[in-house]
């Protein structure tokens, strides 16, 4: 069987790839035209493109994507683009009702008819009162009016008159008040007083009473005759104000019927406002002023307020857009429910209570993006439960009904409506991590129904000649938007290279366009400090550096413990079952590699391999994977045909904070195959990776963190040109290191190797060949892996004489 090749030594080239400003074709960010719009993202693209021109039902838009992808402003964008191809929506008003006062009605305006409407009907309020003032106070109306009244006034006089005589012939006067008729009695033709009434014999006195009493049914037949001719008077009266007022206001009405004619319900609702305009005259008349030709000042202000009984005939412009901006695109930030579905807003009335019209009624964000697009942040929507459920009721049934959800927990009882829903058309797009998308997917299958449309926005697009010119076209947008100094070719392309770093793969660069953003805006600063009108590559290695700074405090206390050697960390010489790993901590806005020892012991024992950390739960499951992946190893190599009889420890020294991850499990092999073998470990070189049962190593992840922290660490002790990290071949795409690395590296001061499997990293740390099993099916004598093996053998023979009752 062919020997594996050796670890690989990796050159500079290998280690970070560099972005050539002369090959960006400009000299500054000055010469390029921004971006407006998102940079890769096909796959988000064809989706939201799908999305917004699917239109049946249901195909509302989900995005997900890790935080800091841009998909908000990406969205945003391409949904004022498509809103510019689409017809401006109409206007939504509500408006009294006079049936139902209780139940505001709606109509449906062209787009910019809202505000005309509004503006029409308070003129029509001024014209209104000036010419119904006008029109009763006209010597018309006055005639017409005394027309209907004198043939009732002469009727009454005649028939009081013939009354009067007959009262008179028994010696009774009659005097018709707003009470009735009263009787007095006469006395020489003059009326009587009570005092001298009472002074007459009785028998004259009865007599009185009894023509009184004689008169009684003639008086009642008048009283009934006149209230019946006095109604129809009136009717007739009324009928003659109805047909002035319909007469001053008409026309009135009229015009505007005619101006609104496209929208039937407004028209009937016109005719109702005529109506009940003739039937309210009263209100139109200023108190104590019958004949004012023109009303006071005080009660034009107060025919307007919000007690007014004017109120039922002013339009609330509930919803209104501009004609020629296209379909609305709202972003509600904070989707509260009054906030997304509007609110009845209320009054304080005499006595304490509250009240409201239709005048109160607000919109929300679905109202203002209704006939476009609505876009808010998923997280937000799903915490508050009935913000989630009025959302989806809808989204199912079409229109959204004008509700304050709070009112049926009110202690004080409140006057509320119940307005007439408004139909609705309208695209909604949550935004939202991808965690969250599937849990809402697997929870709620009304999600499954609604959003049938996924998003999805990837972290990273491939670094070729047109990610290149969308990051330079950025950060060129950047510029403009956020007022920042011009970028320099150089400054363009070592942002370039820092987006393959937060990428974590040199053929690849990144699309959390945040940090870039952040990272164009300090480099900027840095410049501004520095007097300088362009930003520089040294501006943004500025940037970059003092950001970790500001970030790097627990890395630099870490550092000193070691060089005051409270952490114990070997480098240089060689120990047996001990080696240099590497992790890293993440805290949050920085992360950084530090290294670790990993020491093994081994004895006879029953096959059990014991992890410390496992053991007091200071592991989690990937880092157990990990683990337990070496016993499938250690079986697979040398336990095939025979049982291993090991019990062997490892641990993490001086590491007291959770673990995780499986990229220090080839280190964990590498200490326990030094232990078994006997062979000393290289101190100088750290190592990384995951390792499988077959003992290839796998990608991890924070690989240029673990070097540059073993970097700096050695560094801080001093560098003696030997010391180097050993890294997974398939990591090595992966290395996007810092300049100060790559030029120690070139000095030949640091190393960095790859190996795709652990024989080539035993062999780099022991300086001994691994070993491959020959015909005879034994390793070759003094290789790591025959040491190993031999080792195991005594251990099988130990265990072979201990008494069953002992331990290992």
């Amino acid at each position: 069987m062919a020997e594996r090749s050796a670890a690989r030594e990796l050159d500079v080239a290998a280690l970070r790839r560099e972005c050539a400003p002369s090959e960006l074709g400009f000299e500054s960010t000055a010469d390029v035209d921004p971006l407006d719009g998102p940079l890769g993202q096909p796959r988000a693209s064809e989706a939201i493109e799908f999305g917004l021109a699917a239109e049946t039902a249901g195909y509302n838009i989900f995005a997900t994507g890790p935080v800091g992808t841009g998909k908000r402003t990406s969205l945003e964008a391409r949904l004022r683009d498509y809103a510019r191809q689409r017809a401006t929506p109409g206007d939504w008003v509500y408006l009294h009702n006079f049936t139902e006062p209780r139940k505001p009605i709606t109509a449906a305006l062209p787009s910019g008819q809202g505000r005309e409407l509004e503006a029409d009907m308070h003129r029509f309020l001024q014209d209104a009162r000036r010419e119904l003032v006008a029109a009763f106070e006209s010597e018309t109306y006055a005639q017409r009016q005394h027309e209907v009244a004198e043939p009732f006034e002469r009727e009454q006089e005649s028939a009081l008159a013939e009354l009067r005589a007959a009262a008179q012939a028994s010696g009774i006067a009659l005097e018709l008040t707003p009470s009735g008729i009263v009787t007095v009695p006469l006395r020489g033709g003059r009326p009587m007083t009570p005092p001298e009434f009472g002074q007459l014999p009785e028998p004259v006195r009865a007599r009185y009473q009894s023509s009184i009493e004689q008169l009684g049914p003639q008086m009642q037949a008048f009283l009934t005759r006149m209230r019946g001719r006095q109604r129809e008077a009136r009717d007739r009266l009324r009928a003659l104000e109805r047909e002035v007022a319909l007469f001053a206001v008409g026309h009135l009405i009229d015009e505007l019927k005619e101006r609104h004619r496209s929208s039937p319900k407004l028209v009937q609702w016109l005719t109702e406002v005529a109506e009940n305009v003739t039937e309210n005259l009263a209100q139109f008349q200023p108190p104590g002023q019958e004949s004012a030709g023109q009303l006071p000042e005080p009660l034009l202000a107060a025919m307007g307020g919000t007690d007014s009984p004017f109120g039922r005939y002013e339009v609330n412009v509930f919803v209104t857009h501009d004609s020629d901006g296209g379909a609305p695109v709202i972003v509600e930030s904070n989707p509260t429910y009054p906030n997304l579905f509007g609110r009845i807003e209320h009054r304080g009335v005499l006595g304490g209570g509250l009240a409201t019209d239709h005048r109160m009624l607000r919109p929300g964000a679905i109202h203002r993006a209704n006939g476009g697009y609505l876009m808010v942040p998923a997280a937000e929507v799903l915490a508050q439960p009935l913000v989630w459920l009025k959302l989806k009721e809808v989204l199912r049934t079409g229109s959204i009904r004008l509700e304050n959800p709070a009112d049926q927990y009110a202690l004080v009882p409140t006057s509320t409506l119940t307005p007439e829903p408004i139909d609705l058309d309208l695209k909604v797009v949550l935004v939202g991590a991808p965690p969250l998308y599937e849990l809402a997917y697997t929870l709620d299958e009304d999600v499954r129904k609604l959003f049938r449309v996924k998003a999805e926005f990837g972290l990273r697009v491939p670094w070729d000649e047109e990610s290149v010119r969308g990051y330079s076209r950025f950060l060129s947008a950047q510029v403009r938007a956020a007022g920042l100094r011009h970028f320099d070719a150089g400054a363009v392309a070592r942002v370039i290279e820092q987006g393959a770093r937060i990428a974590e793969d040199r053929e690849w660069l990144s699309t959390r366009f945040v940090e870039i953003a952040g990272l164009a805006a300090e480099a900027s600063q840095w410049a501004a400090r520095g007097k300088s009108e362009i930003v520089s590559a040294e501006h943004v290695e500025q940037a970059i550096d003092q950001k970790v700074r500001r970030s790097n405090l627990l890395e630099q206390r870490l550092l000193e413990m070691v060089a005051e050697g409270s952490l114990m960390i070997d480098f240089e010489g060689a120990r047996v079952g001990q080696v240099n790993g590497l992790s890293v901590l993440s805290l949050g806005d920085y992360s950084f590699g530090r290294p670790v020892r990993i020491t093994a012991t081994a004895g006879p024992g029953r096959g059990a391999l014991l992890s410390i950390e496992r053991e007091t739960e200071l592991s989690g499951h990937i880092h157990d994977k990990g683990f337990l992946t070496l016993s499938g190893y250690l079986r697979r190599q040398y336990g095939a045909e025979r049982r291993i009889a090991l019990s062997a420890t490892l641990t993490f020294e001086q590491s007291y904070e959770h673990i995780d991850g499986d990229s220090a499990a080839s280190a964990e092999l590498y200490a326990l195959l030094s232990e078994l073998a006997s062979l000393p470990l290289r101190q100088d070189v750290a190592v990384t990776g995951s390792v499988n049962q077959h003992g290839e190593l796998q990608a991890i992840g924070g690989v240029n963190e673990k070097i540059e922290g073993f970097y700096r660490t050695c560094k801080l002790k001093q560098l003696t040109g030997n010391q180097g990290v050993i890294v997974p071949e398939a990591n090595v795409r992966n290395l996007m290191l810092s300049a100060e690395i790559v030029q120690s590296v070139r000095e030949r001061r640091f190393h960095v190797w790859s190996a795709h499997h652990v024989d080539q990293g035993i062999e780099l740390l022991t300086a001994t060949r691994a070993g491959e099993r020959g015909g005879n099916d034994r390793f070759p004598d003094g290789t790591v892996h025959a040491l190993v093996e031999a080792r195991l053998e005594r251990f099988v023979r130990a265990a072979e004489q201990q008494s069953p009752d002992e331990d290992d």
